[in-house]
């Protein structure tokens, strides 16, 4: 079999790009800032090495096998590392495997696992635990969410759906403390991509088998193996991360500490940066008011960065009025994204008419027009007639988590449906991990949800909505046609036909309408000069491995 080390892949050219496109108004922010590590803070640089930011909210979860949203996802990828690492360049390289080598039919790929990877409490990081991390996110009991996302492994996908019982047929295998082989179902391009994702990233196998609550304090029993290790996590109010001295890298890290306050209400986080009381304020981890945009922009301290994902709007497609596609659409087409993006959210964010982003290049120029208000009214009355309802007899509510600029959001396209179709639609608004449980209950009517790419993939956006109980679907929606172009997308070796492939798929899910998207993101914030070396990706995600305080 001949093999070929693989140093990076270059898929994430596209994502890369975009980052480097102005934005108007405020300053564009680079995906990364400032000096490599290795030029940053010195021995002569004296000052602490504590990083103070806000996360919005409690995460969730800290386990990265199960974590699915990106305030649990922002502290485990600080704290963890698969087996390769997103570099400044927006490539994977390797991280806690040293040498990465890949079959000649590229479906195999075998990973040396560094032999000075430990995890913080001094034990060896080994195949063993990639073998245990991924199994165990597979095993059904494991109530996975995002279990999908190894299904590009040899039957894991069967594994996980109860098809096949025998873990061993997985194409997962430590052949040793230091050999990983996995064999893929296919091709698949952008795999180097997944293993730096945190569903991808190892457990230790004796802490997790020894206490099943390992993830839910910072105690002695919650180990890792990256850059920062947990320190403290005062529940819905800190969380602090330290240095890990066990890291194999560890002396590329130049931050002691980093402080993650919890705290929901943007302006009162703002008025903590403006205090000096935080050394961040805005994306990625929280936002910023959008009463402040504005006057931060005039005075040339915003900083904007368009990144690949989508805020949208989902529908429960099995509760009335949106069991009926006709109303799908007519809500969604009745949306003036333009409006709101020059007056709710004003950071040059782009009106989405699609669900992949533009950087993923499937139909750039959407599907439907935005504030289609003549086609969303003729599309209301007749969904009212094959629902055989009156509009006063519509009781619609719209659902967020809470956050000011989603409430603003709501409030605004409130206000449009009123106008469009004359009725009053409910806000309704919910702590984050309340409603995450809600949504993927299915427990709502429309709610607020957004996606950033795992990794630069139209698949990543389109495969959400392939199985009424995928983990991250909550829409119940399900479309055999639609089924079939991922599936024929998954085997297409000719990029330009795969493209076309996943264009008729998404061309499905906008006919069929189980989302309606609003807008593509950008991220906006500002920070302290003296904050350096931290890695804005084009995925939306960070990186403070190589940061420090000048």
């Amino acid at each position: 079999m001949k093999k070929q080390t693989l140093v990076k892949l270059m898929s994430t050219a596209m994502v890369s790009s975009l980052v480097l496109t102005a934005c108007g108004g405020g300053s564009t922010a680079q995906p990364s800032t400032d000096k490599p590590a290795d030029q940053g803070a010195t021995e002569e640089n004296k000052a602490p090495q504590v990083l103070r930011l806000n996360i919005n909210s409690e995460p969730p979860t800290l386990d990265p096998g199960l974590a699915e949203d990106s305030t649990s996802g922002t502290l485990i990828r600080q704290m963890f590392e698969g087996l390769t690492r997103i570099g400044e360049d927006e490539n994977p390289h390797e991280a806690a495997a040293e040498k990465i080598e890949v079959s000649e039919d590229l479906k195999t790929y075998t990973f040396t696992i560094r032999e000075n990877a430990k995890w913080s409490n001094g034990d060896p990081v080994t195949a063993y635990d990639f073998e245990y991390a991924w199994e165990r996110v597979l095993a059904p009991e494991t109530a996975a969410n995002y279990a999908y996302q190894l299904y590009v492994i040899k039957n894991a996908e069967k594994f996980n759906k109860g098809e096949i019982k025998d873990v061993n047929e997985v194409g997962i295998k430590a052949t040793d403390e230091r050999t990983l082989v996995v064999e893929l179902e296919n091709p698949t391009p952008y795999f180097l991509e997944l293993t730096a994702f945190y569903t991808y990233m190892p457990v230790n196998k004796n802490i997790v088998e020894a206490n099943k609550d390992w993830a839910n304090d910072a105690t002695d029993k919650y180990v890792s193996n990256g850059a920062f290790k947990l320190d403290k996590w005062e529940h819905n109010n800190i969380a602090e991360i330290v240095k890990n001295d066990q890291y194999w890298d560890a002396d590329k890290v130049q931050l002691d500490r980093i402080t993650f306050a919890m705290i929901e209400d943007h302006a009162t986080a703002f008025n903590m940066f403006e205090n000096g009381e935080l050394d961040w304020a805005g994306a990625p981890t929280s936002d910023l008011p959008t009463d402040a945009i504005p006057t931060l922009k005039d005075q040339g301290r915003l900083n904007i960065y368009p990144i690949a994902g989508t805020y949208w709007y989902k529908f429960q497609t099995e509760k009335p009025p949106f069991n009926n596609v006709k109303m799908r659409k007519a809500f969604a087409y009745a949306m003036d994204r333009q409006t709101i993006i020059d007056n709710v959210t004003q950071a040059d964010q782009i009106p989405a008419m699609g669900a992949v982003p533009p950087t993923m290049g499937l139909k750039n120029e959407g599907y439907f027009k935005d504030n289609d208000l003549e086609t969303a009214k003729k599309l209301f009355d007749e969904g009212l007639q094959e629902l055989g309802m009156t509009k006063e007899e519509l009781d619609v509510t719209l659902s967020y988590n809470t956050s000011e600029s989603h409430q603003k959001i709501a409030q605004a396209i409130q206000d449009q449906w009123k106008k469009a179709f004359g009725i009053d639609v409910k806000l309704e608004n919910m702590e984050w991990k309340v409603y995450l449980e809600e949504m993927h209950s299915g427990n709502y009517q429309v709610g607020r949800m957004g996606w950033l790419g795992d990794f630069n993939d139209p698949i990543n956006f389109l495969e959400l909505y392939k199985d009424k109980y995928g983990g991250n679907n909550d829409t119940l929606w399900e479309n055999a046609d639609f089924q079939r172009l991922l599936g024929e997308s998954a085997v297409e070796a000719d990029p330009d036909k795969r493209k076309q492939i996943l264009a008729q798929a998404e061309q499905i899910l906008m006919d069929e309408m189980p989302i309606a998207p609003i807008y593509f993101y950008t991220k906006s914030y500002v920070k302290d000069d003296k904050v350096k070396g931290v890695l804005l990706h084009g995925l939306g995600d960070v990186d403070y491995k190589y940061a420090y305080i000048e």
